[in-house]
């Protein structure tokens, strides 16, 4: 009986392990940055280089990125703003990337779930093109960053390996 009792909590114990959770290869992360009077929040997942070249090999120049990992990255505008010169109604969107060695194209739609291959098949509230900016030290996380932040303008960084792309942004006053 002894042995039995042994042989059960055993059992249990190995069974416990197996679920333990282990750290995300792409972990989430959340940003909340105001820009002049504007609330901007972008959720999203951090992919890694990991020891390969990411843009034009493993994300093929021309084809569509869901511009982070695991899910659709969310953008929410509690205002209205204007995305490369285009007016973009306050609410939620997504946002869908074609890399491009020479020009990136970045499209905005409308966010009502986070599974982002469905995306690519509505037309886009958004879409600007981006020339690309080479850095000179390699970034192994993927970042979305919002910087020069102005009274009514800033830019949102996508940053990863030795790319940044620099979408400007404006907001009411």
């Amino acid at each position: 009986m002894k042995s039995l009792s042994l042989l059960a909590i055993a059992l249990l114990l190995s069974f416990s392990s197996i679920g333990q959770d282990k750290p995300q290869p792409s972990p989430s992360s959340k940003l909340v940055q105001t820009v002049g009077l504007t609330q901007v929040t972008v959720e999203y997942s951090r992919p890694g280089v990991k020891d390969r070249t990411i843009f034009g090999d493993l994300l093929k120049y021309g084809e569509v990125w869901r511009t982070g990992a695991n899910a659709a990255t969310k953008f929410t505008f509690d205002k209205p703003v204007t995305i490369g010169g285009k007016s973009l109604e306050a609410g939620s969107y997504t946002i869908l990337s074609v890399p491009g060695e020479k020009e990136w194209k970045v499209s905005f739609y409308k966010y009502d779930k986070p599974g982002w291959n469905t995306y690519t098949e509505l037309q886009p509230v958004v879409s600007t093109n981006i020339t690309p900016t080479k850095l000179s030290e390699p970034v192994e996380t993927f970042i979305i960053d919002i910087n020069n932040l102005r009274d009514t303008s800033a830019t949102i960084d996508l940053v990863w390996q030795k790319t940044k792309v620099s979408i400007p942004i404006t907001v009411g006053k």
